[in-house]
């Protein structure tokens, strides 16, 4: 199987953050949730992915190109989303296409003409009159319309309806199905991966914590809850996040970590969001 990203041994020190080591890799034809609690290095690791800043040591591969070495055909091949337009607020949806199309050797008015009708967004429509949902309608509009083989999204659903977010995910099992194409979805709504993520990259404190499939890690943990009688001081030295209370504790677990434990425990299936949660309590 051929990835569509690879990352080795990628560090990057800043002067009060360093993102250490940073290691994975993302197939074709997948899609990858990228998760962590704030400032735990997603949105670096994807400025480094673009070349936007400079890696200290480590390789960088997009579709088998290196990032630095091959640029300017790596950047053809690699549609962004960031949490923010980089559109002139005075432009029309006309100047965004003319501004943006002359990038792309792949540009096709057809397919963002298509997208600007299914979003309902009108060409004479200034981007600075647009809702922050309508801009990012726009601004997946035109990731979508240069036939790009890897999608880049840092926090791309966070001006969206609950509605509008279930039609973005639909599109990107839409933008996936022929197999040759990508996605790194960066966010904090873990619902949205659940539904739609194959694999998870979860950073903390700028270390990959977990870097595999996502079924495998929601089989990896459960939660664990019980009574002050059910758990042991040896017991709570393998509980993650462990949070006590006046009549009981409840945390995250390695479900190979169980035996041992009273029959009374409860367990229960961890959500994505349960995991990125309690084990960032842990690293506290």
């Amino acid at each position: 199987m051929s990835n569509a990203i690879e990352i080795k041994n990628v560090t990057k020190k800043f002067k009060e953050f360093t993102l250490n080591d940073v290691s994975f890799e993302l197939p074709k034809g997948y899609i990858m949730g990228f998760i962590g609690p704030n400032g735990a290095g997603k949105t670096t690791t994807i400025k480094l992915i673009l070349n936007m800043l400079k890696r200290d040591s480590g390789t960088i591969k997009v579709l088998g190109l290196d990032n630095i070495d091959d640029e300017s055909k790596v950047k053809e091949e690699v549609a962004v989303v960031f949490d923010q337009p980089y559109y002139i607020d005075d432009w029309n949806l006309n100047d965004v296409e003319k501004a943006v199309g002359m990038f792309y050797k792949k540009w096709d008015g057809k397919i963002f003409d298509s997208y600007l009708k299914r979003f309902g967004l009108s060409r004479s429509k200034k981007v600075k009159d647009l809702s922050r949902g309508m801009k990012m309608k726009l601004m997946i509009a035109v990731a979508f319309s240069h036939n790009a083989k890897v999608l880049i999204l840092d926090e791309p659903t966070g001006g969206l309806d609950p509605v509008a977010r279930d039609e973005f995910i639909d599109l990107l099992g839409e933008y996936i199905q022929d197999g040759k194409r990508s996605v790194i979805f960066s966010t904090h709504i873990t619902s949205d991966l659940e539904k739609i993520a194959d694999y998870i990259t979860f950073i903390r404190k700028g270390q990959i914590i977990y870097t595999g499939t996502k079924d495998e890690l929601l089989e990896k943990y459960c939660i664990i809850k019980g009574g002050n009688d059910d758990v042991t001081l040896s017991d709570k030295k393998n509980i993650i996040g462990l949070r006590e209370h006046s009549t009981g504790f409840e945390g995250l677990i390695d479900v190979e970590n169980l035996r041992g434990f009273s029959n009374n425990v409860i367990t229960e299936k961890a959500t994505l969001d349960d995991i990125v949660v309690y084990m960032n309590k842990e690293g506290h």
